[in-house]
C-alpha cells in the first residue's frame, strides 16, 4: 500500500469511529432494541471499510451508513420469523415490513448522541469488563477481534462477553436518555472509570509480550477528548483527559532499544512528547482553579509534578506526597495506598515506606499482586539490603503476566546478585 492509500485508508477509519456512536445513536432513538441496532452498525462500518477504499467516502458518510445499517437491521428483522412478537412490533414501528431509513436531510443526522451511548455502555449493571469491551465496540467502533486481540482473549470468549452485556442492557429495561441528576453525575463516574481502566490497560498492558498496547490508548484519550468536548465544564473529565496526555507523554522513553522497560527515574526526558506534555499542563492550569477539585485531576496534578521537573532528581517529593494523602482521601483505594508508600519513601527514607507496607500485605484486593513484592524490592534495594531486594525481585516475577515488567524484574534481580 503506497503511503496514500495508508492515509486514506487512516482518514476512512478515522471518520468511521466518529461516526459509530452517532449513527447507533440514530438508529437507537428511532427504532429502539440497542443489542440489534448495534449489531447493524458493525455491519455498515465492515461494509464501509471494505467500499469506501475503492469506491471513495460519500458525500454525506453518516447518512450512508444509517441507511446501510437499516437495511442490515430489516434483513435481521425478516430473518428471525420465529421471533414473531419482534416482527410485529417492528412492522407496526416502521409502517410495514420495510424499515426506513432517515433521508439526508433529516435532523436526526445531525443529532449526536455519544454521550448517551457511552451511559448506555456503561451501566452499572454491568460488570467493568463488560463495560469496556461494550464501549470499545459500540463507542470506539472497535470490531470483536480488535477488541479480543486487545484484551489476550479468543474472539469468541470476547463475542459471549459483549452479546451478554447487551442482553443485561435489555434485561434491566434500561433507556436510551441521558438522565437527570444526580443519576448523571454517578453514571459519568462510572464512565469515566471505564475510560481510566481502557486507557491504563493500553499504557500497561497487564499481560502479554508488549508493554503497552497504543491502539487502546489512542481510543481511550479519543473518547475521553469526545466527553470533554460534550462537557467542558465538567472538571473531572478535564483532568482525566489532562492526566492521559501527561501520562502518554512520557510513552517514547518506556522502552529500550529492545523493548525493555524503563522506569520513570531512568527515563531520557529529552524523549517526552513536549506538545503532549503542555496540552496537559495547560488543561489542568485551566482547570484546577474552578470548581471542587476530584480524583483525576489530583491524579493529573501528580503526573504534571514529575513532568515539571527537568531531572528525575529534580522531583518535589514532598508535594507528591501532598497530592497522595489528598487522594487517599477522595479516592481510597490500595493502589493509592501503595503509590503513597513510594512517595513517602523518597520523602522520609525507605524504612519508613517499608514500615508503611507492611500493612498492605494484610489487604485481600492486593494480596498476591506482583507490585507489592516489586515495590519492595525497590525500597530494600534503596535502603542496602541486596540479598532481601533480589528474593523480592524474584518473587515479583514469578507473579506478573506481563513479559517486559517480569524481564525488567528479573534484571533487576541478577544484577543485585552480581554486586
Amino acid at each position: 500500500m503506497s503511503q496514500g492509500d495508508g492515509a486514506h485508508g487512516r482518514r476512512i477509519e478515522g471518520l468511521l469511529r466518529d461516526a459509530a456512536p452517532r449513527v447507533l445513536g440514530v438508529l437507537v432513538r428511532r427504532y429502539g432494541e440497542f443489542d440489534e441496532c448495534e449489531d447493524a452498525v458493525q455491519e455498515a462500518l465492515l461494509a464501509a471499510s471494505q467500499q469506501w477504499p475503492a469506491t471513495g467516502v460519500p458525500d454525506n458518510p453518516r447518512a450512508w451508513l444509517v441507511t446501510v445499517a437499516s437495511r442490515r437491521l430489516t434483513d435481521q428483522v425478516r430473518s428471525n420469523i420465529a421471533r414473531r412478537r419482534r416482527e410485529e412490533a417492528v412492522a407496526t414501528m416502521a409502517g410495514g415490513d420495510q424499515l426506513v431509513a432517515p433521508a439526508a436531510d433529516d435532523p436526526i443526522l445531525d443529532r449526536d448522541d455519544t454521550l448517551t451511548v457511552l451511559l448506555l455502555c456503561c451501566h452499572p449493571s454491568l460488570p467493568p469488563p463488560s463495560q469496556a469491551a461494550l464501549t470499545l465496540r459500540a463507542v470506539g467502533g472497535l470490531t470483536t477481534a480488535e477488541i479480543a486481540r486487545a484484551y489476550f482473549v479468543p474472539e469468541a470468549t470476547m463475542a459471549q462477553r459483549i452479546s451478554r452485556a447487551k442482553q443485561r442492557i435489555k434485561a434491566d429495561g434500561a433507556r436510551f436518555e441521558t438522565p437527570g441528576d444526580p443519576e448523571l453525575s454517578e453514571r459519568m463516574r462510572v464512565v469515566m472509570q471505564v475510560l481510566y481502566l481502557i486507557f491504563n490497560e493500553g499504557y500497561t498492558a497487564t499481560s502479554g509480550t508488549a508493554l503497552a498496547r497504543a491502539d487502546l490508548t489512542r481510543e481511550a484519550m479519543r473518547l475521553v477528548r469526545t466527553v470533554h468536548e460534550l462537557r467542558p465544564d465538567d472538571g473531572e473529565a478535564a483532568g482525566l483527559l489532562a492526566l492521559m496526555l501527561l501520562t502518554d507523554a512520557r510513552r517514547p522513553a518506556r522502552t529500550g532499544p529492545s523493548g525493555e522497560l524503563v522506569p520513570l527515574a531512568e527515563q531520557n526526558r529529552g524523549l517526552w512528547d513536549g506538545d503532549a506534555m503542555a496540552a496537559g499542563l495547560a488543561l489542568l492550569a485551566e482547570t484546577l482553579p474552578h470548581g471542587p477539585v476530584g480524583p483525576y485531576q489530583v491524579q493529573a496534578a501528580i503526573a504534571a509534578v514529575h513532568a515539571e521537573a527537568p531531572h528525575a532528581d529534580n522531583t518535589d517529593w514532598p508535594q507528591i506526597l501532598s497530592l497522595y494523602d489528598l487522594l487517599a482521601v477522595l479516592a481510597p483505594n490500595p493502589m493509592v495506598t501503595l503509590n503513597r508508600v513510594v512517595a513517602l519513601a523518597m520523602v522520609f527514607g525507605p524504612r519508613a515506606g517499608l514500615d508503611e507496607l507492611s500493612a498492605l500485605d494484610e489487604d485481600p484486593q492486593l494480596a498476591g499482586h506482583h507490585r507489592i513484592d516489586a515495590v519492595r524490592a525497590h525500597l530494600l534495594d534503596m535502603a542496602g539490603d541486596a540479598a532481601a531486594a533480589r528474593h523480592a525481585y524474584e518473587a515479583a516475577a514469578r507473579k506478573t503476566t506481563s513479559v517486559p515488567e517480569r524481564r525488567y524484574l528479573l534484571a533487576r534481580a541478577a544484577r543485585l546478585a552480581t554486586d
